[in-house]
């Protein structure tokens, strides 16, 4: 039984409703409509879909790295592994926006608050911008000293290889970053199937450029 103890945007534990009746919660085994489902499955089939197109072009840059042939192939994909590592971890600290952007937007937009939607994603864009040069800036750092090669590797043609890739890293953090809070703020909007279509077109630019 739920007495109205439902956590609220405004950080009360409570829908402050004292006078509504005690809710009962009561499982039926019936088969949900299609209009019920629909927009599950919508949302559900087009980061399934996102996820397809990111792998396959992460594959596609494995494959381009094994082929490089200035240095080693094998130099190349082992620093290009590296690379994905450092940007993942990177990654995580820019998701950790973009969850809450994803949060709170979907929040305003369910108040119909359309002015609250605009101040979350200018708010939230602007500590993603700050986060990416923070983030860039530590990687020039670890990179400019060495440190980060030692973290990785001694082998001399790895770390050639990574110096290489290294600075595209560290330019790109600041989109990084705010791509991922437009992914929140667009997943808060149920805007998935957009961002599938975003997706294929940048997946599909990436594997171009990889062939050229």
């Amino acid at each position: 039984v739920l007495a109205g103890l439902l956590p609220s945007a405004s950080g009360y534990l409570g829908s402050r409703q004292t006078a509504i009746a005690p809710v009962k919660v009561t499982p039926i085994l019936s088969v949900p409509s299609w209009e019920q489902v629909s927009p599950l499955v919508v949302a559900s089939s087009a980061i399934f879909f996102r996820a397809i197109v990111l792998q396959l072009s992460i594959s596609s840059a494995a494959a381009m790295a094994a082929r490089t042939g200035t240095v080693d192939a094998s130099a190349y994909v082992a620093a290009h592994q590296i690379g994905i590592q450092l940007w993942l971890l990177c990654s995580f600290f820019c998701d950790s926006l973009a969850a809450a952007s994803q949060g709170l937007v979907a929040d305003a937009l369910g108040r119909q608050d359309h002015n609250d939607v605009v101040d979350v994603s200018k708010t939230v864009f602007l500590y993603s911008l700050c986060l990416g040069l923070f983030l860039a800036a530590t990687l020039w750092v670890g990179g400019h000293f060495g440190f980060i090669f030692d973290l990785f590797t001694r082998d001399e043609e790895i770390r050639s290889a990574l110096a290489s890739v290294l600075p595209l890293i560290v330019i790109a953090q600041p989109l990084n970053a705010l791509v991922f809070a437009a992914d929140g703020v667009l997943q808060g909007a149920s805007e998935f199937p957009f961002q599938a279509k975003a997706m294929v077109l940048s997946g599909m630019v990436a594997v171009a450029s990889f062939l050229f």
